[in-house]
């Protein structure tokens, strides 16, 4: 698997199962790689940012800036392991945990109100003022009990989003 040119054996295929926790079928394994063979232009077995951004849905994305840091130099494993959080067999702890690591802008394990606010200033754009952003958020805190100063650890991210029913799910194009 360190090379696009080989192609996949069925124990690579169940080693990639393993990894994502099964959120994809053995025919969606080879399918996704033959979509990562694709991306990997140069065939050296890892897909680069520049890569990634070639695909139209990924360069328009508001967040593709913030999941770029999160992808760079993949290899397919790590390749199938990043999109299974997309999966509808996914569990939502790990949906949760995929959108904890987005939001922890600077890597920390923790998520303060700077980089929720980043977050929100890169999904609005110009249609919200600053201002407008940070009286949602801090209104948004207040009503799960934190404030402005506090910071979201993990348990913390699990806790309030974790009552919600978050639908994460992406159809990826293989062809």
């Amino acid at each position: 698997m360190g090379s696009t040119s080989s192609m996949l054996t069925q124990y690579d295929i169940e080693e990639v199962q393993d990894h994502c926790n099964h959120a994809f079928s053995q025919q969606e394994i080879v399918s996704l790689y033959h979509r990562f063979c694709q991306l990997d232009r140069n065939g050296g077995g890892f897909v680069s940012a520049d890569e990634f951004m070639s695909v139209p849905e990924f360069a328009v994305n508001p967040l593709s800036q913030r999941l770029l840091r999160m992808l760079d130099g993949l290899n397919f494993k790590e390749f199938v392991a990043f999109l299974s959080a997309f999966s509808p067999r996914t569990s939502l702890q790990q949906k949760i945990e995929f959108i904890f690591r987005v939001y922890d802008t600077d890597c920390n394990g923790k998520v303060a109100f700077d980089d929720i606010l980043s977050i929100l200033r890169d999904l609005t754009g110009s249609f919200m003022t600053e201002q407008q952003r940070q009286k949602v958020l801090i209104h948004v805190l207040e009503e799960a009990g934190y404030t402005k100063d506090s910071h979201f650890t993990l348990p913390d991210f699990m806790k309030i989003i974790g009552n919600s029913e978050l639908k994460m799910e992406v159809e990826v194009p293989i062809d």
